[in-house]
């Protein structure tokens, strides 16, 4: 039995690459395993993340007997759509600051994602509360 020994040459810059290239082998496989792994952890098994049923939801109101309705447009998880259908021209000239009144509502509920902590004018209070009570019963309708 002979014993030959071998000698192997190892160039110090072939070295640091190889090292270099594991080193960034394994933050991949770290970070490709926290992005398609186990979804977070945090949420419990079977619970649902929508909080609604993604579609267009509508309620009527009626004021000196005419009829429009409110509607609002959801994704699962948020509020993408609000406005008025079918109001009459009647309806916009007896009542001027529906429209006005919705806008400025529905731009803070796009921010807030919310019907909390809404804010109006004392000009329009009660055109607000109306609008913000059908915007609520739309949403309750969407409510998964």
């Amino acid at each position: 039995m002979s014993a030959k020994t071998k000698i192997i040459v190892l160039h110090m810059k072939e070295v640091i690459y190889t090292v270099i290239f594991l080193v960034l082998a394994i933050i991949l496989g770290i970070v490709l395993f926290f992005m398609f792994g186990t979804g977070g952890g945090n949420k419990e098994e079977g619970q649902s993340t929508q909080r609604y049923k993604p579609g267009v939801y509508s309620t009527s109101v009626v004021l000196n007997d005419n009829t429009f309705d409110v509607e609002v447009t959801v994704d699962p998880d948020r509020i993408k759509a609000i406005g008025l259908k079918n109001l009459s021209e009647t309806t916009t000239a007896m009542f001027p600051l529906m429209e006005p009144s919705l806008e400025s509502l529905a731009s803070q509920i796009y921010v807030k994602q919310s019907l909390e902590d809404i804010t109006y004018s004392e000009d329009n209070k009660y055109t607000s509360l109306l609008l913000l009570n059908a915007i609520e019963t739309a949403l309750k309708k969407a409510e998964s």
